[in-house]
């Protein structure tokens, strides 16, 4: 799935270079970096090569590519280093969908451009995902965890500015509730273009098509999402999208739908949904699509809150909710397009 707005992360993170980090008083001491930057360093255990100039102390072994002000509150910190930070000819930088999370939802061209990065960066638990001979034949794999979005995708930016193929890895695809954007956004305040850095974006198949597979055809006419995170989007305009859309005859796809700081998110948006759609409306759940630990449910919006305390709705899982021409025929969810006004079948 792509769930990179997740904030229920724990406050570490192992970014050392382009990357914020609480380290502990062990890594403080025997940190390196090797993106390949110069450093101005002010303590000689810390060794950062990161392609931007960096300050180092003993406090945090973060020293390339942001600024190293703490925020005890977040894994994040402002974007630091410039394009006249780097003397290297720029390497390529490109954006990875890797699809629903099994090697075989892969497409070809991603597995291609995987293999063809010096090095790999991404969130830990989506590093995971990538088949064992693809991440053996990269030079460096560089992985944090949850809520280090913006470090990671400094990571690759500041690694392609200083002359590295760089990938970096999201499930389903990089333009839907991840990292494309983002990584545009941070080469334009580091005074680069993607043109610099041969930006590229391999797509991969998000989870609303994933998941949706699942279930049978519950997309086949018009659909929106929304996520339920208000990490980045406050909850009132998240409540507003709801409204909107489901006052509408649209299936919508619900991702990033419960975590245990999102309670009250999720059990609004139930109530919001019931506002304007029926009880007996059908609703599909998917926990973790094309993972190991995969669950599928078709259910109803009346049985849907219920269930946000139950294993099966997490941060992995998408939930579609049907229109209402959607059914249920043979435990799967159909969505008609229209053919049985034109035809007949």
């Amino acid at each position: 799935m792509s769930t990179d707005t997740n904030a229920d992360a724990d406050d570490e993170s192992t970014s050392k270079c382009g990357a914020s980090s609480t380290d502990t008083e062990a890594e403080t001491s025997s940190s390196e970096s090797k993106c390949g930057a110069s450093s101005n360093e002010t303590d000689d255990s810390s060794s950062s090569k990161c392609g931007a100039s960096s300050s180092s102390d003993s406090s945090s072994s973060s020293s390339c590519g942001a600024s190293g002000s703490d925020d005890s509150g977040s894994n994040e910190k402002e974007v630091g280093a410039t394009i006249e930070d780097f003397d290297a000819e720029p390497g390529q930088l490109i954006a990875v969908g890797l699809g629903p999370g099994h090697p075989e939802g892969m497409t070809e061209r991603a597995k291609t451009a995987l293999l063809e990065a010096d090095h790999i960066v991404g969130y830990t638990t989506y590093i995971e995902l990538i088949p064992d001979e693809i991440t053996e034949e990269a030079d460096e794999i560089y992985d944090t965890p949850m809520c280090g979005e913006v470090s990671r995708t400094e990571e690759s930016i500041d690694r392609a500015l200083a002359g590295n193929d760089v990938a970096i890895v999201g499930s389903g695809d990089p333009n839907v509730y991840a990292l494309a954007g983002l990584a545009l956004e941070i080469l334009e305040s580091k005074g680069a273009t993607a043109s610099m850095v041969d930006f590229d974006v391999v797509p991969g198949v998000p989870a609303a098509q994933s998941c949706a597979a699942r279930l049978g055809a519950p997309l086949v006419n018009d659909t929106v999402s929304v996520s339920l995170s208000d990490h980045l989007v406050p909850m009132p305009e998240i409540e507003s999208r709801l409204h909107s859309v489901a006052s509408e005859n649209f299936t919508i796809t619900i991702y990033n739908p419960w975590s245990r700081k999102r309670r009250e998110n999720f059990q609004k948006a139930c109530e919001i949904l019931l506002t304007h759609r029926d009880p007996d409306t059908p609703v599909g759940i998917v926990h973790g699509a094309g993972r190991e630990d995969e669950q599928v449910m078709i259910t109803e919006l009346a049985e849907l809150e219920d269930l946000g305390e139950s294993e099966i709705i997490d941060m992995t899982t998408t939930i579609v909710v049907g229109t209402e021409d959607t059914y249920v025929w043979d435990d799967r969810m159909v969505t008609p397009r229209g053919y049985e006004t034109k035809y007949d079948y």
